[in-house]
């Protein structure tokens, strides 16, 4: 049942043709066709709907029991989330220069839903990273789902093809430097020294050397071991300058503490509010939780010549979900971030997809919990495609029981060379190659690259927003119905 309340429209002003710029007659045109994909298929009003509902769920309220005004207030916030948020995943803008693109492009402005005569009120560089996290990855999945429903009249010129699925797997880098033990300590002083400044801007103060002085002797010893590879007896001078770095660190982990500590009891003899103090203590509690143990594994490798199992690793001081992935591709042999699952149909909409925290699982154990995903949202799917990676004798098994024609590459050459010869397996293994073309088309020109939220849940609900956004750039690019008016 909808709780949406009915909202009068106004008027708004025209966009002024502009000539003379193809790139921006093409966006125009994709916006144009995006915001009818919007309206027709239903996506907005869900995403109002599902709005509403994790607003009194968070709140522990009653929806009938909210005023009129500050719901329909909350609609058109919701409303330009939606859209603020495709619009600038489509265009590859950061938060901050998006902002300045919806000031000062009209465009943005009657995509947005935020021209207005007069002065026109746009949302602020905070409103649009609000914008990012306006619903959880769960409800935007089911929302995206309805883009998928085959009865749908989306004025296409032919229906979707929804029974056709073909899945791959990638590598979601982290946005981090390669994880050099030494490193890792260089970074936890910068980030507590540099926390440690902004505290005593504010006055707050305790008896210590300026933070500049260990940034810059920290500076010097990675300077220092760096070169330590040119001189004689490299192995012997790693270990002494590695012992001095935790010398340094130790000292620093101190004052970190002290003026963490500080700034929470006296946070009220600063400028800031609670919520940019906590910010402030949240960075350096970040690195105060992890310093030990990147103290120990830099002793494990370089002093100890130890080896530190991959799982037990730390890539980095900030990103703690980042994991080892190991693709054996010519430049990529080693990657850093999260494994993530595709799966698109034969027009390329993105149906499935998986982010995995941990290290992921073998391929050929994705694929029927990625078919059971696709089922749930009404799809029927006839054949399938991939590569020798999904293959495997439970997976052969599952297909032939659920009917559903194998297109998957066999890792046995004999039966590959047979199969080969069909030729609905071979047109298959055709297709399937252009999944590596999405997965490249999906991370460079939507996700980003690499992908700068911090924190797993952030990364999660980033991919879900570029899967959104690059269905809706797909099905604008798909070829329209021509009517007899258009004829005409």
């Amino acid at each position: 049942m909808s709780n949406i309340v009915p909202i009068q429209s106004h008027f708004r002003p025209l966009l002024k043709p502009v000539l003379g710029n193809v790139d921006y007659l093409e966006l125009k045109r994709q916006l144009e066709r995006i915001d009818e994909i919007l309206r027709v298929s239903g996506v907005e009003k869900a995403f109002v709907q599902s709005s509403l509902n994790y607003w009194t769920q968070t709140n522990n309220c009653v929806l009938e029991k909210i005023k009129t005004r500050s719901r329909i207030r909350f609609q058109k916030h919701s409303k330009q989330a939606l859209r603020c948020n495709v619009a600038r995943v489509l265009m590859g803008k950061s938060v901050r220069d998006f902002s300045v693109d919806l000031a000062a492009m009209p465009l943005l402005q009657w995509f947005c839903e935020m021209d207005q005569w007069g002065v026109i009120r746009v949302a602020s560089k905070s409103s649009i990273d609000r914008y990012s996290r306006w619903l959880p990855e769960e409800m935007m999945r089911s929302v995206i789902a309805g883009l998928l429903r085959p009865e749908q009249d989306l004025g296409l010129e032919k229906p979707l093809d929804l029974e056709s699925y073909f899945l791959d797997t990638t590598c979601v880098k982290a946005n981090i430097h390669f994880p050099v033990d030494w490193v890792l300590l260089r970074d936890g002083v910068r980030t507590l020294m540099k926390g440690m400044i902004l505290i005593r801007k504010e006055g707050l103060k305790r008896r210590m050397e300026e933070p500049e002085l260990f940034l810059r002797r920290m500076n010097r010893l990675a300077i220092e071991m760096t070169h330590t590879r040119r001189k004689k007896d490299a192995r012997r001078e790693k270990k002494r300058v590695l012992r001095c770095m935790k010398k340094l660190m130790r000292v620093v982990e101190g004052h970190g503490r002290r003026y963490r500590d500080l700034l929470d009891q006296s946070w009220e003899e600063t400028k800031w509010t609670r919520p940019q103090v906590n910010q402030i203590l949240r960075r350096i509690d970040g690195v105060l939780e992890r310093l030990p143990e990147a103290m120990r594994q830099a002793h494990e490798r370089i002093i100890g010549e130890r080896l530190v199992l991959s799982k037990d690793k730390i890539l980095s001081l900030y990103e703690a979900e980042a994991n080892v992935i190991v693709r054996g591709k010519a430049g990529s042999e080693v990657e850093f971030g999260n494994t993530l699952l595709l799966g698109e149909t034969r027009d390329g909409l993105i149906v499935d997809w998986r982010l995995w925290k941990e290290s992921a699982p073998a391929d050929a154990r994705m694929l029927k919990e990625s078919l059971e995903r696709v089922k749930g949202l009404g799809m029927e799917i006839k054949e399938v495609g991939g590569d020798r990676g999904f293959d495997s004798e439970e997976n052969r098994g599952y297909l032939v029981k659920e009917k559903i024609y194998n297109g998957i590459c066999f890792r046995n050459v004999d039966v590959l060379r047979r199969e080969m010869k069909e030729d609905q397996f071979a047109e298959l293994q055709g297709r399937r190659s252009q999944t590596e073309g999405r997965i490249g088309i999906f991370k460079n020109n939507f996700l980003g690259r690499p992908l700068r939220v911090k924190g797993f849940k952030n990364r999660c609900l980033s991919v879900t927003w570029a899967v959104l956004t690059h269905n809706l750039w797909v099905l604008a690019r798909l070829p329209q119905e021509q009517t007899a008016s258009k004829a005409g």
